[in-house]
């Protein structure tokens, strides 16, 4: 299956989501960064909640910036996708490993580690970027991105997020939702969809048995006049270049180019998301000095 986001509204339009399958980028993430199953889990949920989320955002230029760092043996994850969900990620520490938690699924929040942050920053083209910070209050993203949601955007919001692996801990299926309310919402709507969510079963299952995320929304919203909207691809996707790692070099300064020239003779540099390198030869870099 390919990957995609679908929108949706309910209830008159009062309630809106959007779910995705992301498997294929997730597998992406983990080739790329030869990351541990417990890594892979929850750099997979990030990115997924951030190809969710980019569908809000507006300008055709807009991104959005997730961080997320507690004091965990993870260290951190940092995901940005673009307004097409074109999204690129990494974790601090790709290797990670922990038992089993109590239910015997990956422990993403001892990963992550419950005291620390997490950071939602929107470049909307203006001076300053949006920047929503909230303490983590689980570590298990879902929860912290619903939390974000309420505190920040004060928009009532029911997120749901899965990466399953299979016995060999390859990516298996990953996808999510988010439901969220609007001011209009009916306390019945409210309380009908607290009620689904309560006996939904576990997103992974969900994926693992084949559902589609129309599917998803359906077992949700499909009482509440579910009307299923326009459907889009996301990906796993690096905008790095040679151009934008020129400009990283002449970000460091003079004194620092220079030192690189009389020690190095030359410069590598690597892109944290893809992990591509790029060469800059001793006259590259006496070149980049023309900048200052």
């Amino acid at each position: 299956m390919e990957d995609y986001i679908v929108r949706a509204t309910a209830a008159q339009g009062t309630v809106r989501a959007v779910a995705a399958v992301t498997t294929n980028m997730v597998r992406e993430a983990r080739n790329i960064h030869e990351l541990s199953p417990l890594a892979s889990v929850a750099l997979g949920r990030t990115m997924t909640a951030a190809a969710l989320m980019s569908t809000f955002l507006k300008g055709t230029k807009d991104t959005l910036t997730l961080q997320i760092k507690g004091d965990g043996p993870l260290g951190g994850i940092v995901v940005v996708s673009d307004v097409n969900a074109n999204v690129r990620g990494y974790v601090h520490n790709p290797l990670v490993h922990l038992p089993l938690n109590e239910n015997g699924r990956y422990d993403v929040a001892g990963a992550i580690g419950k005291n620390g942050y997490l950071n939602v920053i929107k470049d909307l083209g203006l001076k300053e970027p949006y920047i929503g910070y909230v303490k983590l209050i689980s570590g298990e993203i879902a929860e912290d991105i619903t939390y974000y949601f309420a505190s920040s955007e004060q928009i009532p919001s029911a997120v749901a997020l899965g990466v399953l692996t299979n016995s060999e801990d390859l990516i298996q299926s990953a996808g999510g939702f988010i439901i969220q309310l609007m001011p209009d919402a009916e306390e019945s709507t409210i309380s009908n969809i607290e009620q689904k969510i309560s006996t939904l079963p576990s997103l992974t299952k969900l994926l693992s048995e084949g559902k589609t995320p129309e599917d998803i929304l359906e077992l949700v919203l499909g009482e509440m006049n579910l009307k299923i909207g326009e459907k889009t691809s996301c990906q796993y996707k690096c905008n790095c270049s040679r151009e934008r790692m020129e400009r990283g070099l002449v970000s460091l300064g003079k004194e620092e180019i220079e030192s690189m020239i009389k020690e190095q003779h030359g410069a590598e540099t690597c892109c944290h998301f893809c992990n591509s390198k790029y060469q800059f030869s001793e006259n590259d870099l006496v070149s980049l000095l023309e900048n200052f």
